[in-house]
């Protein structure tokens, strides 16, 4: 794996593995707490999931996670690259807790998109379809096949 490639994956990792911080007083009870503490769990769990995949995809490169970036969930992530040191920032839309990881998932997701569309599509018949459909819903299904349903309807949809 490219070293520019593995720094900005590891900087993700960590960035997705930071506490959330979610304060307790600002739920009602411990049922709303407990559900929005499972909706963090899973973003984390689908983050995890989209990483490793951009990780074993050689053509994936650091270029493509940084056009994937200006791209994805209203540019509220960034990555800084200084040299050997790369730094993920997040500019919170209303709570933090809740958006830090679906930010990186987004990003991901628009790299993994991106890198089907380029290099697992068949060529296209003479009705434009591959293998006889849209060209989105081709790729969604390809994603759907490697990501299950949980991933692909909420990140590839």
């Amino acid at each position: 794996m490219e070293p520019r490639k593995e720094r900005i994956l590891q900087a993700l990792r960590a960035f997705i593995s930071q506490r959330p911080g979610l304060e307790f007083a600002n739920y009602g009870d411990v049922s709303a707490y407990r559900s929005e503490m499972r909706s963090i769990t899973r973003d984390r769990h689908h983050a995890q999931t989209l990483i490793d995949a951009v990780a074993w995809r050689d053509s994936i490169t650091a270029d493509d996670l940084l056009s994937a970036v200006k791209r994805s969930y209203s540019g509220r992530l960034t990555i800084k690259e200084g040299g050997e040191r790369v730094s993920i920032d997040y500019c919170a839309g209303q709570y933090f807790p809740t958006e830090y990881r679906r930010a990186a998932c987004a990003v991901l997701a628009s790299a993994i998109w991106d890198y089907y569309r380029e290099h697992c599509m068949p060529k296209p018949d003479a009705e434009g379809k591959h293998n006889g459909m849209s060209a989105g819903d081709w790729l969604r299904s390809a994603l759907r096949k490697e990501f299950g349903c949980s991933i692909a309807l909420r990140w590839f949809s």
